[in-house]
């Protein structure tokens, strides 16, 4: 039975699902699901027929269609269970859960799209295309650094060669996008050393850069 990944080359949200994928070694086909084009892709009554919310990924695997990266990757990590993703234990489970939840729940999102829209298309009416691009680039950098922060102390109690140890698990998955996207938006990463070190150790992990925004066939 086939698996088709609905995504879009820089979205977060997919860039860590291609992640999960690799690493289980699931072979995939790519359906590219252009944000910005058109007005957006995945607004059209096609996508919106898959995923009713109107998001990126969709996957299609095992005869079922899975939205919300979480709930997808928490399903590969249950029907694909080695390499296991999630260390042993109650408590380092939920450690690296807050890991990813930190990165999902209080980072990414500020840093969505239709946010970044809404950020630019705030300013005054006259504001240049210069202006806005320079206020939607300084909220990303805020937002991340900001969660970067928090994120910092977390992985100070865990990370060794990854978030968690030495092994890869989910929450490398949720940070490799996210540090992606702070050097797109030109946070410095200085003040983290722990988020540096780990993501330089992720860069050249052959799940990552399989899953890299620049190795994705959409890419532009």
């Amino acid at each position: 039975m086939s698996t088709t990944l609905h995504s879009y080359w820089r979205s977060s949200c997919s860039y860590r699902v291609r992640i999960v994928l690799a690493l289980k070694n699931v072979p995939y086909a790519t359906s590219p699901v252009h944000l910005v084009r058109g007005g957006g892709e995945q607004l059209g009554e096609a996508y919106r027929a898959l995923n009713p919310s109107r998001r990126v990924p969709t996957l299609e695997i095992d005869g079922l269609t899975l939205v919300q990266s979480p709930s997808i990757i928490e399903y590969l990590e249950e029907t694909r269970p080695e390499p296991a993703l999630l260390p042993a234990g109650a408590a380092a489970r939920a450690h690296v859960r807050a890991l990813c939840a930190a990165v999902g729940c209080d980072i990414q999102p500020l840093g969505n799209l239709c946010v970044l829209k809404r950020v630019a298309a705030a300013l005054p009416e006259g504001a240049t295309a210069e202006e806005r691009a320079a206020a939607r680039d300084a909220w990303a950098r805020h937002w991340i650094a900001e969660g970067f922060a928090g994120l910092e102390a977390l992985l100070a109690r865990s990370a060794g060669t990854y978030c968690v140890g030495d092994e890869v698990t989910l929450a490398d998955a949720y940070l490799e996008p996210q540090g992606y996207n702070a050097a797109r938006f030109g946070v410095d990463l200085a003040p983290f050393p722990t988020i540096a070190r780990v993501l330089r150790n992720l860069a050249v992990h052959p799940a990552v850069r399989a899953a890299h925004p620049s190795a994705q066939p959409d890419a532009e």
